[in-house]
Parts: C-alpha cells; sequence; structure tokens
C-alpha cells in the first residue's frame, strides 16, 4: 500500500528534521506500507508578468533550495528505502484555503506534518504552509515539534542530518 504525505519545509537542513522524525515514527510502527513524500514550501511568485512568464520550478528551486538539502534527504531517503517510495519537492504558489485544498485532493495527499518554529525563518519568497495545513479537511494534520539543541557545531552543514533529534 502506498499513502503520500505533505511535509511542509522551507527547504532548510534544520526543516528535514520533520522528515527524519515522520520516518522514524513509521519505521516503528513496521506497518507494511510505502509512502509517497512531497516536501512542499509556500512560494509568492509576485505579480510581475515577466517573473510568472519566465520562472519555472528550475529556477525557483535554484534559488530556494540548497546542494546540501537534497544531499542530506538523499541521505535520508536511503536509510528508510523500505518506506519511501519516491520523495518530490514542490512549491505551493496559491494564496487561498479553497487552492490548497484542491493541491491536497490533486495530489492524494493523505497526512500532513509542520513545525510551527520554521515560520520565522521563511524568505525569499517562501510562505509558511502551517496556517493552509491547520485550516485542511479530509487529511490527517500533526505538528512536530522540533528540539534541537541551542549549541551544535554541526548546524547548516550536511552533519546536521547525523544528529538524533
Amino acid at each position: 500500500m502506498i499513502k503520500t504525505i505533505l511535509i511542509a519545509t522551507d527547504y532548510s537542513l534544520e526543516s528535514l528534521n520533520i522528515l527524519k522524525k515522520v520516518l522514524k515514527e513509521k519505521n516503528a510502527k513496521e506497518e507494511n506500507t510505502q509512502y509517497n513524500i512531497l516536501l512542499v514550501s509556500g512560494y509568492d511568485m509576485g505579480d510581475s508578468i515577466r517573473d510568472l512568464l519566465f520562472n519555472t520550478k528550475g529556477t525557483v528551486f535554484s534559488k530556494i533550495r540548497s546542494k546540501e538539502f537534497c544531499d542530506a534527504f538523499s541521505i535520508i531517503k536511503n536509510k528508510y528505502p523500505h518506506l519511501v517510495n519516491k520523495v518530490i519537492c514542490d512549491i505551493f504558489t496559491g494564496s487561498f484555503q479553497r487552492a490548497f485544498n484542491n493541491y491536497l485532493k490533486a495530489e492524494n495527499i493523505e497526512e500532513a506534518y509542520y513545525a510551527n518554529n520554521l515560520k520565522d525563518k521563511n524568505s525569499n519568497g517562501k510562505f509558511d504552509l502551517a496556517p493552509f495545513i491547520k485550516k485542511a479537511k479530509d487529511i490527517h494534520v500533526r505538528e512536530i515539534t522540533l528540539g534541537a539543541p541551542e549549541f551544535m557545531p554541526e548546524r547548516g552543514r550536511l552533519a546536521e542530518v547525523f544528529v538524533e533529534v
């Protein structure tokens, strides 16, 4: 059985702790389910006609997603190969709840996870999806609390993926 889950992210290494916690919990349940994982951030495309015409998802990802992030989620994906069917990075560009609900329905999302402490780190056009996720209907919604230590020499580096949260 394959389920689709959404994880709200800001494409920082810290936000991958949500993915790590979710997969760790799913692994502990020992169910025979694989997951399609959507890592989604809100992104404001702006009102400029030029930006709307010439910005693609690829150009947006080159602005907001680092190489370390891609390497880190590949490491996490390889740690749980029996749970992860595929991982997709995406952006939500809408500004209304109805558009978000349609996005959830189109992607066949059954569960959504978010962390409230990431909302202050959105910049470069990114916005927090937590308010949309909290109001979503017909899906299982859960807030993940990230409790990272204050001092961590690996913060912001690929080694942060290996720290237990």
